[in-house]
């Protein structure tokens, strides 16, 4: 038989278990790709031709969704720490619904995921996939200006961090944000070539790989709301690849964590 401070000593194990379970479940809600990204797309600055880039040619539209591979990112993240949806609920009106986008926007990306009851409800959708294609220009007109992505401070590890031991930790760092339950968003670039400038969000690793040893990701990219995009890591090489597409020729990019904390 236990004493009675032995079943104290065990009564406050439970309760300590209890809460970091319940942390853990708020931090660690799965991740789905047909819930929790945008309907819509990011549109390049410049046409590719065989994943080169050059200037477009012709006519563009002035107010093509362009340029908002970070926001879209990072308002992903924020979405899935931050709010809520409520399909049984009244949508809001238009005041209303972008009061409570911005109020999303503006907690630090960075930060810990708030409890459910303590997130921003948005009612009368099922997630963010479906508010986003319901009231798309709303959405994109409350998430954030895509050109200060061009001047964030830690862009400049892109000039400065080029060797693959700073890749190594990259990789380091995106299999502990996995592994406690987080996303993790990356700048991909092939600087200074200008073949990929781009921003991603990576969300699961695969448990299969073709390549024994490779580890294989699954990535929101903006640009292709229709489906998953592939990263895919070489410890051989000690670099990441991306896949090939209409606007990436395919293969080596360099990585750089951002939004992981302040200034990044």
């Amino acid at each position: 038989m236990f004493s009675m401070g032995k079943r104290r000593g065990v009564c406050w194990l439970g309760v300590a278990a209890a809460v970091t379970l319940a942390h853990i479940s708020a931090v660690a809600s799965e991740f789905y790709f047909d819930r929790d990204t945008f309907s819509f797309a990011n549109q390049t600055v410049f046409e590719y031709h065989q994943g080169h880039a050059s200037l477009r040619k012709g006519p563009t539209r002035r107010d093509a969704y362009k340029r908002h591979c970070f926001v879209m990112c990072r308002t992903v993240m924020q979405f899935k720490k931050f709010a809520r949806f409520d399909p049984r609920g009244a949508p809001l009106d238009d005041a209303s619904l972008a009061a409570r986008i911005r109020a999303v926007i503006h907690r630090a990306a960075w930060a810990d995921p708030l409890p459910e009851d303590q997130r921003i409800v948005f009612p009368g959708y099922k997630d963010l996939r479906e508010m986003s294609k319901a009231r798309r220009e709303l959405v994109q007109l409350n998430i954030g200006h895509g050109w200060p992505s061009y001047f964030r401070i830690s862009n400049a590890r892109m000039i400065f961090q080029q060797n693959a031991g700073y890749q190594e930790k990259t990789h380091e760092h995106l299999n502990a944000a996995l592994a406690r339950g987080g996303l993790f968003i990356g700048f991909l670039t092939t600087y200074p070539r200008l073949s990929i400038n781009h921003s991603v969000l990576v969300y699961k690793r695969k448990l299969f790989s073709p390549n024994p040893g490779d580890e294989r990701y699954l990535v929101y990219d903006p640009n292709h709301p229709e489906s998953p995009r592939e990263l895919v890591w070489s410890p051989q090489t000690r670099s990441f690849s991306y896949q090939k597409d209409w606007d990436f020729i395919g293969g080596f990019v360099r990585i750089y964590q951002v939004y992981g904390k302040w200034m990044q």
